[in-house]
This record gives C-alpha cells, sequence and structure tokens, in this order.
C-alpha cells in the first residue's frame, strides 16, 4: 500500500510544482467595474487570475474569446485559470454589469 501512494506522489509532483510556478494576477471589482481595465500577461503560459469582488452585489467574469463564465458573489474572490495564450487581446465583461464591468487581457 506504502508503495502505491509513494509512487502516486511521485506521479503528482510535477502537477503541484507547476501550480505553485504559475504566475497569479489580480483583477478587483469594485462600483460594478474591473481594475485594471487592461491587465498584461505572459503569452504561452497558463496563468492563475484571482477575481476580487468588492461590491456586495454578485457579478459574473465572462469572455467569450477566453471560454470562461464564472460568478463571483458580492464580497467573494474566485479563481479563474487562463491559458496559454498566442499573443493578442482578450476582453472580458461583467455579465450584470456590461455597460461599466469591462477589460481586456492582453497576452505579449
Amino acid at each position: 500500500m506504502l508503495r502505491i501512494v509513494l509512487t502516486a506522489l511521485v506521479a503528482l509532483a510535477p502537477l503541484i510544482a507547476s501550480a505553485a510556478d504559475m504566475p497569479e494576477y489580480t483583477l478587483t471589482i469594485k462600483g460594478h467595474r474591473f481594475a485594471p481595465t487592461e491587465l498584461t500577461i505572459p503569452a504561452n503560459t497558463k496563468i492563475k487570475l484571482i477575481v476580487v469582488n468588492q461590491d456586495a452585489t454578485a457579478e459574473e467574469f465572462e469572455s467569450h474569446e477566453l471560454n470562461r463564465e464564472k460568478v463571483v458573489i458580492g464580497n467573494a474572490t474566485i479563481n479563474v485559470y487562463v491559458g496559454p495564450l498566442k499573443a493578442g487581446r482578450y476582453p472580458f465583461f461583467g455579465d450584470f454589469h456590461q455597460d461599466t464591468a469591462q477589460g481586456v487581457l492582453i497576452a505579449r
């Protein structure tokens, strides 16, 4: 049994190490707006996007180009994993406040 557990841990080690090395970026929602509105990330690299909602009401991080759609309740935080992306611009928006909650990831 111990041998099976050790084999599993050895197999998972690269995944654990790669998650620990993953770059993290933070987006904040306040006043139904994203800040920053433009966020530059490295191209060809998987990243962890931390979305912090400082508003009392829910918002949805959505992007057709990134194929992501995730609700973040009021005064809460979510993680969105993105990439690796080719160099380019990837718009995102808050589905509940599309008129003000807009931004773009720029992969370089």
